[in-house]
């Protein structure tokens, strides 16, 4: 299951947001970057294979603190297009 992860302070990396969450068996972890700028947009998303841990990531994650910002965990939604 792919999971959002939001509200992510600057000084989170790829390999800090694949640690945040690897309790739950994290396999894959994109942090959104500006394709300018390279800095995180305060954004991600994590895959977690086994649905049960997703749902326990989401459950125990969402609104934990994280260098002081509440983070926002939930399960991603297809990307809309824009016209």
């Amino acid at each position: 299951m792919k999971l959002y992860v939001g509200n992510l302070p600057w000084s989170v990396d790829e390999a800090g947001l694949k640690e945040l969450f690897s309790a739950y068996g994290v396999s894959e972890a994109n942090l959104i970057v500006d394709k300018f700028s390279k800095r995180s947009k305060g954004f991600g998303f994590v895959e977690i294979p086994d649905e049960e841990q997703a749902k326990k990531a989401i459950a125990e994650m969402n609104g934990k603190d994280c260098e002081g910002r509440d983070l926002k965990v939930s399960e991603a939604r297809p990307m809309e297009s824009r016209e």
